[in-house]
């Protein structure tokens, strides 16, 4: 799984934290949770703002 797969890394992280508020996460709490990922393979450093506010958006549309 790569930085650009949005989608799949809200999907998992759903089903992964779903104890986590997705409206109430910082993006140090987001891009750890990403890296640790079972499944994650890309350079840890690209996850700039940009995505992490995608992943986010996509983590709150899976859990409405």
């Amino acid at each position: 799984m790569k930085w650009t797969d949005v989608q799949r890394i809200a999907e998992e992280l759903f089903d992964r934290h779903p104890e986590v508020d997705p409206n109430t996460i910082r993006f140090v709490d987001l891009h750890n949770y990403v890296v640790e990922l079972d499944d994650f393979d890309d350079d840890h450093q690209r996850g700039g703002e940009k995505v992490l506010e995608a992943i986010q958006q996509a983590w709150i549309d899976e859990a409405s």
